[in-house]
């Protein structure tokens, strides 16, 4: 059983930066491909961006469009731990954002194919 603590969201202003941090527990986090996702109020939870647990392949790393050249994840096998760097911000940004894993070395944009998840840590980009 894997748990799952985001942390490192709050309010920013447009074109603000913030780092999202996801902290793992109680299992192997190396043999966990990781993803990033995000729900808005009256919204379906929306993929942002996964990493493979073999970090060294190529193609690593999946973006949303609506993020790519904005958001970089990265992880630290050593420290648990699974980053969200987000930059540029924009006011529909604003949302909840999930950690979620999955045991496999195959990414997914799709949230039923992950199998633990965090409780979320809210973003709001407003001025």
């Amino acid at each position: 059983q894997v748990q799952l603590v985001e942390s490192g969201g709050g309010l920013v202003q447009p074109g603000g930066s913030l780092r999202l941090s996801c902290a793992a527990s109680g299992g192997a986090f190396n043999l966990y491909t990781m993803g990033w996702f995000r729900q808005a109020p009256g919204k379906v939870r929306d993929f942002v961006a996964a990493i493979n647990r073999n970090t060294w392949s190529p193609g690593s790393t999946n973006y949303a469009d609506s993020v790519k050249g904005r958001f970089t994840i990265s992880r630290d096998n050593a420290k648990n731990t699974v980053y969200l760097q987000m930059n540029s911000l924009k006011p529909e940004d604003t949302a909840v954002y999930y950690c979620a894993a999955r045991w496999t070395s195959i990414m997914s944009d799709v949230p039923s194919e992950y199998t633990y998840w965090g409780q979320g840590t809210q973003v709001t980009v407003s001025s």
